[in-house]
């Protein structure tokens, strides 16, 4: 399975760790899940700008038809 190997700054590390205790998950399960989520909203962002540019598209292309 690939992995990732990330450096982080102590005071970031120091962040992460708090973080993760408080949602009561490992820094590992933690960070995974933050990538993943962070992963899916820039997905579903994409979408949203492709779906306002196809209306306002169609909109343009039937006043210029």
């Amino acid at each position: 399975m690939p992995a990732l190997n990330l450096t982080f700054t102590d005071e970031e590390m120091a962040a992460l760790r708090v973080a993760a205790a408080s949602a009561d998950l490992s820094l590992k399960a933690f960070a995974h899940t933050a990538i993943i989520d962070a992963t899916n909203d820039r997905k579903q962002r994409v979408l949203e700008a492709a779906k306002i540019t196809a209306q306002r598209s169609t909109e343009l292309n039937r006043r210029l038809a």
